[in-house]
């Protein structure tokens, strides 16, 4: 269905914010970073003109659902990357507030070494989110790696296990859970691991 290229870019933005917007490697960009989306205009079709029309239902849930698939295959493919992290953060103040603490712990070098590592350090993820400059709690904050509880009230939960949580940490896909207790934002970030070949594959990239 036609629509006006303000409702185009409306829907692109949206799936751009909650895909390609919310995945990081090293923290770094390209000059040539960039999102595109090309629409003919062509085909002979009722015009749509609000971008939450419900006859456009399915055409944003399947372009987000593309964008995310792609905005993964970049971090899968970053330089050096051995792992998939996915970074969950709940009950921040708002969903900006809790995309930038899912950032600083993404983009946090001990954060990806340790995941590299294979070491369930969960201090210095507890590092990155109050160096995030977002309003926390500390004697509030819960953290779980994979399906593990490793934090509660900012404190390590009595009886934790770190043998479980290594173990878990060997896997390619990790899940790192966050919840701030001090409001409903939310978001997702998506990063990868920091390795050794992250170094030389760009200390040698011009050579």
């Amino acid at each position: 269905r036609q629509m006006c290229i303000r409702d185009r870019r409306t829907i692109m933005r949206r799936a751009t914010e909650r895909s390609f917007n919310a995945i990081t490697v090293d923290g770094d960009t390209s000059t040539s970073d960039m999102v595109v989306l090309f629409s003919t205009g062509i085909a002979n079709h009722l015009r749509i003109d609000s971008p939450g029309a419900s006859a456009l239902r399915n055409f944003r849930n399947a372009l987000e659902e593309v964008m995310i698939d792609l905005a993964h295959q970049v971090v899968r493919d970053g330089e050096g990357a051995s792992k998939f992290v996915t970074v969950e953060v709940v009950g921040a103040e708002s969903a900006k507030a809790a995309k930038r603490v899912g950032f600083a712990i993404a983009n946090s070098p001990l954060v990806k070494t340790a995941v590299a590592g294979e070491d369930p350090n969960w201090g210095r993820i507890v590092m990155a989110i109050g160096k995030s400059g977002e309003n926390v709690n500390r004697d509030r904050l819960q953290i779980r790696i994979g399906d593990t509880p490793v934090a509660k009230n900012g404190a390590a939960i009595p009886g934790y296990d770190e043998g479980s949580v290594a173990k878990y940490m060997k896997s390619q896909e990790i899940e790192i859970h966050v919840d701030l207790c001090i409001g409903r934002g939310t978001a997702i970030v998506w990063t990868c691991d920091l390795t050794h070949d992250y170094i030389s594959i760009n200390a040698d990239y011009r050579s």
